[in-house]
């Protein structure tokens, strides 16, 4: 083995240990018992695994159980809004003509670079007119009308790779512009479709600030919700049961990306989108 590559060896374990370090000081902290948690030991001398029964209680009147129901229950609606919509309008933008298509689509990509905080205010007064505030509508609505540029992105991109010479030859056997999106172009982006899905899935299980805002009803509060409610300034807080909850928390995101690797990263690959 030569010198180079020893080095790029010993350059990829440092990453991969400053990269999983976090995943094993939450693991620890779970397992730990409330005052031995400051200490700046990784493994706990006991393990306190009541630490996941007291936590999975902790919230008066409520297990988390409904919290998690509450997260898929909206995860679930809006990566299923998204897939769709994002998929029809990339096919638009990848095979269909009509007036000012580049124009469109640049603003598009300009909105892409806009900071999510700059278009919270108006958000927040359209969905207070529309007297949504303290529902999950805001949370699943906008995902059905394609309000992430970044998946329409990657999927225009991946929709260009695909030949123009089978829409042609499906014309030609009489198929119309919904039959080559649906018999055609769209059965052949399964490895964009999951891409996108495991994104948005991460995305808006890990979305804090907008449930946050728009979420003011205990009974409806997702996980993140509910493991802000441990940190409460009028009594002291349970740090074993909180990091316990925080580990349950991260499971699906973990079991998702294991289970769609493969088209993961053939997703990426044949979208051109490097990261």
């Amino acid at each position: 083995m030569n010198r180079n590559l020893t080095l790029r060896y010993l350059f990829l374990i440092l990453c991969s240990i400053v990269m999983i370090y976090p995943v094993f000081w939450l693991v620890g902290n779970a397992l730990k018992s409330n005052e031995e948690i400051p200490k700046s030991n990784l493994i706990p001398t006991t393990l306190h695994w009541e630490n996941f029964a007291n936590g999975w209680t902790a919230i008066p009147g409520f297990t988390f159980a409904h919290f998690f129901y509450n997260s898929f229950f909206i995860v679930v609606l809006s990566v299923f809004g998204t897939l769709i919509s994002s998929a029809f309008v990339a096919f638009g933008f990848a095979r269909l003509n009509f007036p000012l298509k580049k124009m469109w689509f640049a603003i598009m990509m300009v909105t892409l670079m806009l900071p999510t905080q700059v278009t919270l205010v108006p958000q927040y007064i359209l969905f207070t007119y529309f007297d949504w505030v303290g529902t999950t509508l805001p949370l699943i609505v906008p995902h059905f009308l394609a309000v992430s540029p970044f998946f329409v992105f990657l999927m225009v991109q991946f929709i260009r790779g695909i030949p123009k010479d089978l829409d042609e030859s499906a014309k030609i056997d009489g198929c119309s512009t919904l039959g080559i999106a649906f018999k055609i172009v769209l059965p052949l982006c399964t490895p964009a479709f999951i891409t996108t899905a495991i994104f948005s899935f991460i995305w808006t299980w890990d979305d804090f600030l907008g449930q946050m805002i728009y979420l003011t009803d205990t009974a409806k509060y997702t996980v993140p919700l509910a493991l802000r409610l441990f940190l409460d300034n009028t009594s002291a807080v349970t740090w074993g049961p909180m990091y316990a909850m925080s580990l349950l928390s991260v499971i699906p995101c973990f079991i998702i990306f294991i289970v769609a690797q493969k088209y993961f990263v053939e997703g990426i690959s044949t979208t051109g989108i490097k990261g």
